[in-house]
């Protein structure tokens, strides 16, 4: 089985996370997938953006909840990361999966649902995935198992990821119980008995966020079913190295 590698909010180690310039670089280098975060606006509309608070990845204050769509798009969130990104737009998730439509590239949705409740962002977001024909490539995951939970009511066939940090003995009855299809965990919590247990309960198993080389090979070697990384290019160059030392 080969690992797949997400971009992590896109090729966020060379273009500033969650924008067009990062997606279209992960692209460019090969990713399989990208993975990006979800907050909803103050007229619903789901954009791509990590934190609750502009503060970090734009020239704004205040939390996203309280811009409109069109307030939001008059901030700058390249500018941090370096002069070549100046004027960079916050996009919405409609934006995104209109520039995924003709494209092979699998989606990893991570709703931000775990500290601000945003009423209806499950269904709206299963709508427009639904609109561009895009539930087939796409996981939706989530720290909070209530979301998990929603999706499944909305489409029982829906791929969906419970994310944690966090070692708990009962995790795998604990994930199937709000009908999760898989588990995205910290690196640290990796451990061949740790995926033989996720396999035997029928648990996908993602892995987050790996940059160095040495992680890398790990999760390939022990079959890790996907990864997440700020270098996609060096994740492939490295899967093909894996692949040809196995096939030597």
């Amino acid at each position: 089985m080969k690992t797949i590698i997400y971009a992590h909010r896109g090729a966020s180690k060379l273009a500033p996370e969650n924008t067009m310039p990062a997606f279209e670089l992960a692209y460019e280098q090969g990713a399989d997938g990208i993975e990006t975060d979800v907050q909803l606006t103050k007229d619903h509309i789901p954009v791509l953006i990590h934190d609750e608070n502009v503060r970090r990845t734009t020239n704004g204050t205040g939390f996203v909840q309280d811009y409109t769509f069109k307030e939001l798009q008059k901030l700058d969130a390249g500018f941090w990361f370096s002069r070549n990104f100046v004027n960079t737009p916050i996009i919405s998730l409609e934006h995104f999966l209109r520039w995924t439509q003709e494209k092979n590239l699998k989606i990893n949705l991570e709703l931000k649902t775990d500290i601000i409740h945003y009423k209806d962002i499950e269904l709206i977001v299963y709508d427009l995935l639904k609109k561009y024909g895009k539930l087939n490539q796409t996981v939706v995951s989530s720290f909070n198992p209530h979301t998990i939970l929603q999706l499944r009511k909305i489409d029982s066939n829906i791929k969906t990821a419970f994310l944690t940090s966090q070692k708990t003995v009962d995790l795998f009855t604990y994930t199937k119980k709000f009908g999760a299809s898989g588990i995205h965990i910290k690196y640290r919590l990796l451990t061949k008995v740790f995926l033989e247990k996720a396999m035997a309960n029928d648990l996908f198993i993602g892995c987050y966020t790996i940059n160095r080389i040495s992680q890398m090979m790990r999760c390939y070697k022990m079959g890790c079913h996907a990864i997440f990384t700020d270098l996609p290019n060096v994740a492939i160059e490295t899967r093909e190295l894996y692949e040809q030392h196995i096939l030597q």
